[in-house]
Order: structure tokens, then C-alpha cells, then sequence
């Protein structure tokens, strides 16, 4: 019984132990509270069961830090990089990290393998998207020249590269013992490879793209950043591979997948996203799904067999097709999210892992020094020489060889993949970066000091024989008159530049077939007899006018973006826009010439200046948005009330920062049912009585009858000023079509307000000064409307008719508005009236303190007359500026 008793006790001892200790692990395996900090567990707290919550933090931090270090950047030209990297070193262990815990705080060593993957991600997908971005035609297509350039700025810099790399070798031996080939060959590759990316970007933003100096970059550029991922490749796997025989056996089976999506994925990938209309459509979501399911196979692939993931992703990229706008379609789909989240989660690591303290003595700095000299040297001297091979001139040359070396993002990815392979130390890897950001910071500043817009206008002036070297002209034209007498012929429009929007081609087909109605009917032969069948000779024109059609597209951070610029001679072919102006043009015997620019939103005013300049134009004819702003919707386009359509300020600057430089006669046109088709008005969904009871979508929509009656009254209100009299000009140029009907108004300034009260206006500056002699109102006004009104031609006395109204400056505003509800919209079955306008007047001039962001765009008549309600577009002309 003792017995049992000692055997019944120590199995409840020995149970109650045991249960004792599994409570105990219990409790000290416990999941993480649930209730988070309500439950005391700090946000910032680590956990490997849950790490979103770190990583929204640090993912936070970072793309908050790196957009604000990007702010100030991007008013010197700096590419994003530059601060994704900055602020990587802020937050590492150059900066922020000195600061007791906050790298365990933030950044705990256990979290950087989460953050490492999703920026590895990212970076797989980035590289897909650089390989869209290369377009091996632009290579083709210009072979010779981006051969030569390509091969010069390699051979050179990775000599050097090699050259350097002995030193650096033996001097900061690397914690892990390498080869000294393959330190030589990594070294050589980073020093000789350029960002083609960030080339593209400095480029667009110098715009530079369609010059000889972007052309000649982009194709050596494209060449280059094949050769040197290959480079980097056979590095990473000689580093991977201890044995020589496995390298070559990794080599091969790279080579054999490349052939494999070359030959045998690329045709079946072809043939797919033709049956799906993804060439035509651009990619449904399932053939996306489907591209990124192959990038991942890819990188999954070659990281199996030694080489890094990126380079599958990069092979992707180049089988992908660029038909149809294939590959721009398909970067738009992912590219946001790449850029604004896992690329500067990558970059962020690289600064993380430079460590700026390690530079702390004199033979680092030397060989730093040493290493950035030999980047720009090896760049600069190969490309420059190659360049000048290919006779361009050697400032162009110089400025290419500048730019090959710009090493950016690119170089950031090299470096790193050495770090990571343990090519490089923490301390050389510092010393790499240091040099990266340097050169990829003085390129654009070198660039615009060697490259400068005036010296572009010069080179091109004289390669097309217009000057000589010295800048003298070689041959002068004809003197242009100046307009001021009484010849309607000299001052006639020959040459018009147009800026396209689709919004608004119905009114400019009209204008353009009003400004070309000179024609000249030759009577019938009479050498045989009259029939009804009589053929009478084809109807010419003394002159062709010569319109020249303007189309700017937004150029914005996006890949997407940057790609249409490389491809914008195609867009110029295909733009629907254009090609729709061009037919219209060539139809109503116009001669026309086109070009589509891709530029960003704050240089569409120097864009339209600089064409206007270029096609020596008489005339610039701007359309004001339908809805208000300078990018437009070409699928839907959607309703915008009036006080947004004139509130955009985007639209509001460039309409006055292109006004404010015009190099010749210009015109905003604000269109009002002009060309018979009145402003839609926001559609609702209303039943007529008779049809109440029949479905809102069961009816047909009434076709709308041609215009019968495609006449057109035009108003000028004339005052006085040089603005007035561009006006008055043009009104009589339109006069001559027999489908246009005008009314001068000359309001006559009463004696009370007297012509004495133009001085009144106190000019301050010489600017000042200027505008006031600009606006004033001389006896050329005078002279003007008499000896035309007397030398009237005969087949438009009867159309053009002559008024003159007395105002003073507080009753001017409100008879203009009264004759204009006389003179226009009196029919509303013709095909839109005009009222035109000059846009400044001296007279008005004291109120410009309350002008309205509209009246200082449009000027104070102009405003009023848009914002009157009349049944009538509004045109506001405004002569050229001194020089």
C-alpha cells in the first residue's frame, strides 16, 4: 500500500511538473498580442510572424524622405536617384544611424531581409522595364556612329577601370579573397557601363533628344547597356563559381535560355498578344499577368544557375515588342508603383550600406578622387574622339563624351550587385558611390555650360548654311514689311503655326479654311461652246498659305513618358490629331507641315515660341482648352463649367508666359459655337411629354442637318494700340473669304476723358514705358482706318462695313458689350460669329490693379466679352513684343 501510495505520488508529481513546464513554454511562446499597443507592443516593434507593420514604417520614412530631398533637386536638373540615394546615406550609418538606437529602432539588422526582398523585387521589375525602354532599332538604324561612340566610351574606361582596380586591389583587400581578374573585370565594367535611363531623362530635359547629340547618345547608350549587363553577367558568375569549368558550364546555359526566349518564347509570346489585340489594344490584364509571370520564370532561372535575377527580368524586357506601342502601353501598367515604391526602397539600401565615415583618411580620398577623374577622363576622351571621327563638330562631341559618362541608377545596381557578391567592401563600395553621384550630378550642369540652347540655334543655323562659323548670315531675305500702310497684301498671312488640340479642331478647321479662301477662278474656255458639261478651268490660288501644326504631349517623370520622346518621330506619323488636321489642310488647298513635341508642362509656352520662331510664322494661332487645363482626355471628353474652364492655372501661365515672349502676331481664340457646332451643355436625362413612356435608351438621337448657312460675322471693336492694329489686319484677311461679314467699331474717346488721359499712365521702369507706348493711341490709328476705308477693294466694300462709336473710359466697356449683342449671334443658323479683340489697352490700364488672373491673361475687353454671354467666340490678338 506504501508502495502504491510512493507510485501514485510521483506520477502526480511528475505530471504536475510537467504541466507546470508546458505552461511555462506556453507563455514564453506566446503569439503577439493581438491588440497591438493596446496591448503595450510598441508600433516600431519587430516581429517575424507580422513584419508589415516595421515595414510600413520604414517604406514611410523613406519614399517621404527621398520626395523631399527631391524637391529642391529638381530646380538644378537632378535625376530622383540622386536623392533616393542621399537619403539612403541620411538614414545609414553616414547620419542618422551615429544616433544611439535608432538604426534598432527603424532599421533592426532582423528586418533588412524583408526590406532587401521587396526592393529586389522591385529592381527585377525595373530592369524589365530599362530593357522596354531600349529600342535596338534606334541602334540599328544609326549602327556606325553608336558603334563607334559605344565601343570608345567602353574600351577606354574599362582600361583605365583595370588600370585602377590594381591599386584599389592591393590596397583595400577585400574581406573575402577574390581573384584579381575578376576584381579587375568588376571594376572595369562599373567604370566603362552608362545609365541609359537616367541619359534618357537629362536628355528630355535638355531637350536634346531629337538633336544629332541625343541620337548619337541614345544609339552608343543602347549598345552600351547591353555589352555591360552581358559584362556584369560573366562577372557574377565567375564570382559564384569557384571552379573556372563551372563558370563556363553557367556561361553556356545563360546563352542556351537566351536563345531558348529568343527563339522559341519570343514567337508563341508574339502570337499571343496578337490574338488577344494587345499590339492594337494595348495588354489586357491577363496577357500583364502572363508578361510578369515570364519575367519571374526568367529571374527565377538565371538566379538557379549563378547568374544575378535581374538579368532574367532584363531578357524579358528585350523580347518584348514595341509595335503598336506595345512596350509603352504595357511600362504605364506598372510603372508607378515601381518608381514611387521599390526603387526608392533599393536605392534607400544602397545608402543604408555606404557608410561615408569609412573615408577618413588621405589615401582613400585620393583614390576616390582618383576614381571619379578616371570616370569622366575614360568617358569623356572615348566618346569625344569617336564622336569628332564621325564629323560632328567638336563641341558636339565634347558634350557626348560628357554624357556617356553619366553613370546614375545603373551604376547604383552594378555596385550593389558587387557588394553583395562581396566584390567589393563596405569601404570600396563607399568610395564607388561617392563616385557615381558625382558624375551622375555635373552631367546636366556640364551639359547646359557646353551645350547651350544658343549655341544649339547657331550650330543648326549653320549646318543649314544660314550663317557662318562667325554668325554673319550668308544670305538675307526679303525685308518684311511693316505692315503699318494701307497694301492689305503686305500684310496678308503667309505663314501660320497652329497649336493642336483635340478639343478644339472643329474651330480650327474653320479658321484655316476661311484664311485660305484666296482664290482666283478662271472663267470658261471659250474656245469651245458652252454646255452643261463644260469643264472650266481648276481653281488656283495666287498663294498657298503655309500652316505649320503644333502638337505637344506631356512630358512627365514616367518611363512611358520618356519613351515617347525617343519615339516621337513616330508619334508625328500615326498622331491621330495631326493626321486628321493634315487631311482637312491638304483638302482646302493648304499647304501644311506638322511635328509633335513631348515636353514638359512648365516649357509649353518656349515649345510654341521656339516653333514660331523656327517656321519664321507670321501668325500663332492658340486655341484655349475646352476644359481648362493643358493636358487633355482624347477618350471622354467631359464637361467643365465656364468657371473652371477660365480658373486652370496651369493653362492661365501658359497662355500668358507665351503671350509675354511672342515673336510675332498671336492669338488666343476662345471658341463659342464656332463652326456650327454650339458648346455642349451637361447632358440630362429629360423625357419630352410625347415620349414618356418609351425607355431613355430606346430612342435614337436625331441626326444634326449640315450647316445651310456657313456664314460668319466678325466684330473688332478698335480702339488704338499696336495690338489693334494686328487685329484689324487679320480681320481683313478673313474679310476676303465671301463667307465672312465684318463690322469696325472704332470707339472714338470722348474730349472729357481726352487723349491727355493716356498720359496719365506713370511709367515706373523701362518696361513700363514700353507698354505704355505699345498701347497708345497714336494718329497712325487714325490714318489707318481712313486710307483703308478709302482704298477699299471692291468685292469687299459690300461686306466690310465701318462704325465709330464715342466712349469714355467708364462707358467704353459697357457700348462695346451693347454693339456686340446687335452685331453678333443675331443667327443662330450660320456657323458661329467673332468677335476679335486686341488684348492691351492703354486706356484701361488703371484698373489693371483688379484685374481678374483672366482679364491679365486675355485683357480687359477680352474678359469681359467672354465673360458676357454673347453667342460668339472671342479671338484676342496681340502684337509681338520689342526686341
Amino acid at each position: 500500500m506504501a508502495t502504491a501510495t510512493v507510485t501514485v505520488s510521483s506520477i502526480l508529481t511528475t505530471t504536475i511538473t510537467a504541466a507546470s513546464s508546458a505552461a511555462s513554454a506556453s507563455s514564453t511562446n506566446n503569439v503577439t498580442p493581438q491588440g497591438g499597443i493596446l496591448e503595450h507592443v510598441m508600433p516600431n516593434a519587430y516581429s517575424s510572424s507580422n513584419p508589415i507593420t516595421l515595414f510600413i514604417i520604414q517604406a514611410g520614412i523613406i519614399i517621404i524622405l527621398c520626395r523631399l530631398l527631391h524637391y529642391p533637386l529638381s530646380y538644378i536638373g537632378q535625376p530622383r536617384v540622386i536623392a533616393e540615394v542621399i537619403g539612403g546615406i541620411i538614414l545609414g550609418p553616414s547620419v542618422l544611424a551615429r544616433i544611439p538606437g535608432f538604426k534598432d529602432a527603424i532599421f533592426p539588422t532582423a528586418s533588412i531581409p524583408v526590406l532587401n526582398n521587396v526592393a529586389n523585387l522591385g529592381l527585377i521589375l525595373f530592369l524589365f522595364l530599362i530593357a522596354l525602354e531600349l529600342d535596338v532599332r534606334l541602334f540599328t538604324s544609326n549602327w556606325r556612329v553608336a558603334l563607334s561612340v559605344g565601343l570608345a566610351g567602353m574600351v577606354l574606361p574599362f582600361a583605365l577601370g583595370v588600370g585602377i582596380a590594381y591599386g584599389i586591389y592591393h590596397q583595400f583587400p577585400s574581406e573575402n579573397p577574390l581573384n584579381f581578374g575578376v576584381f579587375a573585370l568588376f571594376v572595369g565594367t562599373a567604370l566603362a557601363i552608362t545609365a541609359f535611363p537616367v541619359l534618357c531623362r537629362i536628355l528630355a530635359e535638355l531637350r536634346l533628344l531629337s538633336s544629332s547629340v541625343g541620337v548619337t547618345v541614345l544609339a552608343a547608350g543602347v549598345g552600351n547597356d547591353v555589352v555591360g549587363w552581358v559584362l556584369l553577367a560573366l562577372c557574377v558568375a565567375l564570382v559564384n563559381n569557384a571552379s573556372g569549368l563551372t563558370a563556363l558550364w553557367v556561361l553556356l546555359v545563360a546563352v542556351g535560355w537566351v536563345l531558348f526566349l529568343v527563339f522559341a518564347v519570343r514567337p508563341v509570346f508574339h502570337w499571343v498578344l496578337r490574338r488577344t489585340g494587345s499590339i492594337q489594344n494595348g495588354p489586357t490584364q491577363g496577357v500583364v499577368a502572363l508578361t510578369l509571370l515570364l519575367v519571374l520564370t526568367s529571374a527565377w532561372f538565371t538566379s538557379i544557375i549563378g547568374v544575378h535575377a535581374i538579368f532574367g527580368g532584363f531578357l524579358v524586357g528585350l523580347i518584348c515588342p514595341h509595335d503598336g506601342g506595345f512596350a509603352i502601353k504595357l511600362t504605364e501598367k506598372i510603372e508607378d508603383l515601381v518608381g514611387a515604391l521599390f526603387l526608392p526602397l533599393y536605392f534607400a539600401l544602397s545608402g543604408l550600406n555606404t557608410n561615408l565615415g569609412l573615408l577618413d583618411d588621405g589615401k582613400t580620398w585620393g583614390y576616390v578622387i582618383a576614381v571619379i577623374v578616371i570616370a569622366f577622363a575614360g568617358k569623356i576622351i572615348g566618346g569625344t574622339l569617336a564622336a569628332k571621327a564621325n564629323k560632328l563638330v567638336w563641341r558636339e562631341s565634347l558634350t557626348i563624351g560628357v554624357l556617356m559618362s553619366c553613370k546614375g541608377l545603373v551604376e547604383l545596381i552594378v555596385l550593389n550587385i558587387g557588394l553583395e557578391a562581396k566584390i567589393l567592401s563596405t569601404k570600396t563600395f563607399t568610395m564607388f558611390v561617392v563616385m557615381a553621384l558625382v558624375t551622375t550630378f555635373a552631367t546636366t550642369p556640364i551639359v547646359k555650360g557646353l551645350y547651350p540652347p544658343w549655341y544649339q540655334k547657331k550650330l543648326e543655323a549653320w549646318k543649314r548654311g544660314e550663317i557662318d562659323w562667325d554668325g554673319k548670315p550668308l544670305a538675307t531675305d526679303e525685308a518684311s514689311p511693316s505692315g503699318s500702310g494701307c497694301d492689305l497684301d503686305n500684310t496678308k498671312i503667309r505663314r501660320l503655326l497652329v497649336y493642336l488640340r483635340l478639343d478644339s479642331l472643329p474651330s480650327l478647321f474653320t479658321f484655316i479654311s476661311l484664311l485660305g479662301e484666296d482664290k482666283e477662278e478662271a472663267a470658261p474656255s471659250t474656245d469651245q461652246p458652252q454646255t452643261d458639261n463644260a469643264v472650266q478651268s481648276p481653281i488656283t490660288r495666287s498663294r498657298h498659305i503655309e500652316v505649320h501644326a503644333l502638337r505637344i504631349l506631356e512630358l512627365t517623370e514616367r518611363t512611358s513618358s520618356v519613351m515617347k520622346v525617343t519615339e516621337a518621330d513616330e508619334f508625328s506619323r500615326r498622331d491621330p490629331v495631326v493626321n486628321a488636321f493634315k487631311t482637312f489642310s491638304q483638302l482646302n488647298d493648304v499647304a501644311v507641315s506638322s511635328s509633335v513635341v513631348v515636353a514638359p508642362e512648365d516649357a509649353y509656352a518656349q515649345t510654341v515660341i521656339s516653333s514660331a520662331s523656327n517656321q519664321d510664322s507670321d501668325f500663332v494661332l492658340i486655341p484655349w482648352s475646352e476644359v481648362g487645363s493643358n493636358t487633355e482626355d482624347q477618350s471622354i471628353p467631359f464637361h467643365v463649367s465656364s468657371q473652371d474652364r477660365f480658373s486652370g492655372r496651369s493653362h492661365l501661365d501658359f497662355i500668358q508666359h507665351t503671350l509675354s515672349k511672342a515673336v510675332c502676331n498671336t492669338g488666343i481664340f476662345i471658341g463659342n459655337g464656332f463652326s456650327g457646332i454650339a458648346p455642349v451643355e451637361k447632358a440630362r436625362h429629360t423625357l419630352p411629354r410625347r415620349l414618356s413612356t418609351i425607355s431613355l435608351r430606346s430612342g435614337k438621337e436625331t441626326a444634326h442637318l449640315p450647316v445651310t448657312d456657313k456664314s460668319h460675322h466678325v466684330l473688332l471693336p478698335f480702339i488704338g494700340g499696336e495690338d489693334d492694329r494686328a487685329a484689324f489686319h487679320f480681320v481683313l484677311q478673313l474679310a476676303r473669304s465671301p463667307l465672312v461679314t465684318v463690322t469696325i467699331a472704332h470707339l472714338n474717346w470722348t474730349s472729357e476723358a481726352g487723349n491727355d488721359e493716356v498720359t496719365t499712365v506713370v511709367a515706373e521702369s523701362s518696361t513700363e514705358t514700353k507698354e505704355a507706348v505699345r498701347t497708345e493711341i497714336t494718329a497712325q490709328d487714325a490714318s489707318l482706318l481712313s486710307s483703308v476705308q478709302s482704298s477699299l477693294p471692291s468685292n469687299l466694300v459690300g461686306r466690310v462695313n465701318f462704325t465709330e462709336l464715342s466712349v469714355s473710359t467708364g462707358t467704353a466697356v459697357s457700348k462695346a458689350i451693347e454693339l456686340a449683342t446687335e452685331k453678333v449671334g443675331q443667327n443662330p443658323r450660320n456657323a458661329g460669329d467673332i468677335i476679335i479683340v486686341g488684348r492691351r489697352h492703354a486706356k484701361f490700364s488703371g484698373a489693371a490693379s483688379s484685374e481678374s488672373d483672366m482679364g491679365k491673361t486675355i485683357g480687359v475687353l477680352g474678359e469681359k466679352f467672354v465673360s458676357s454671354g454673347l453667342r460668339a467666340s472671342v479671338l484676342v490678338i496681340q502684337a509681338p513684343e520689342a526686341k
